[in-house]
């Protein structure tokens, strides 16, 4: 898997704009959507994130973006791949901003919340524990995990996997599932959220998106769990 995605680390922005063209939106429209959501959570959990952890953080686009709207001082993004970590560092790594492969990552314990999107569906289904334990050993006590994945009941996300060329090796990860991972991992579930049901086109729809964020009917979910 890390070959795979150093193969792609700096055109991974162009081969995702393809898949995602059907919807009419970019990564940026989805990456803003998930953050922001996160931070609309945190906020009724009156949760502070201070130091938050991109695991699975790609190329860093999203590091920043979390960084801003969780309003956190400090932030650590870790992956596989050492191509996308270079990049990585070259495009967001700050002073309050750090980026390390995932195999010269030390878990600390000193993670107020951490932040994974479209990861577990590539990760081996014997290693997804082990993933599960690195991020849970990153987070404080009582430390929060959003973990997005895309949503293999909704036919849209299944389309746009099939014109993904780096998600040729998926293996979807359904809600039950994922609840069922971070539970026998050491996380009590807080809540389970759908996002992003209507495409570009239908954009004057997405405020019912508001309303029917429990209904299993968006292209992604997110599961926010704890660690006990």
């Amino acid at each position: 898997m890390p070959e795979q995605f150093d193969e792609y680390a700096t055109s991974y922005d162009q081969e995702l704009a393809k898949s995602l063209s059907a919807s009419g939106e970019g990564r940026d429209y989805f990456a803003a959507g998930r953050v922001a959501w996160l931070a609309g959570c945190l906020h009724k959990l009156e949760v502070q994130a201070h130091r938050v952890f991109d695991f699975g953080c790609g190329d860093g686009f999203t590091t920043p973006m979390l960084m801003k709207s969780l309003g956190a001082t400090s932030a650590v993004g870790a992956d596989v791949s050492a191509g996308s970590i270079d990049e990585a560092r070259k495009k967001y790594a700050s002073d309050s901003v750090a980026y390390s492969t995932l195999a010269a990552y030390s878990p600390a314990g000193d993670v107020d919340v951490a932040y994974c999107n479209g990861v577990f569906h590539h990760i081996p289904l014997d290693e997804r524990d082990h993933a599960v334990g690195i991020v849970r050993g990153s987070l404080r006590p009582g430390g929060l995990f959003a973990l997005w994945e895309n949503n293999p009941w909704n036919p849209a996300t299944r389309y746009v996997m099939s014109r993904c060329a780096f998600d040729e090796d998926a293996i979807t990860l359904t809600p039950p599932e994922t609840r069922r991972l971070l539970e026998k991992n050491g996380f009590e579930i807080v809540r389970t959220d759908y996002r992003f049901i209507f495409p570009r086109a239908l954009r004057f729809l997405r405020p019912l998106e508001n309303l029917v964020f429990r209904a299993p009917l968006g292209t992604q979910y997110q599961v926010l769990a704890q660690k006990r």
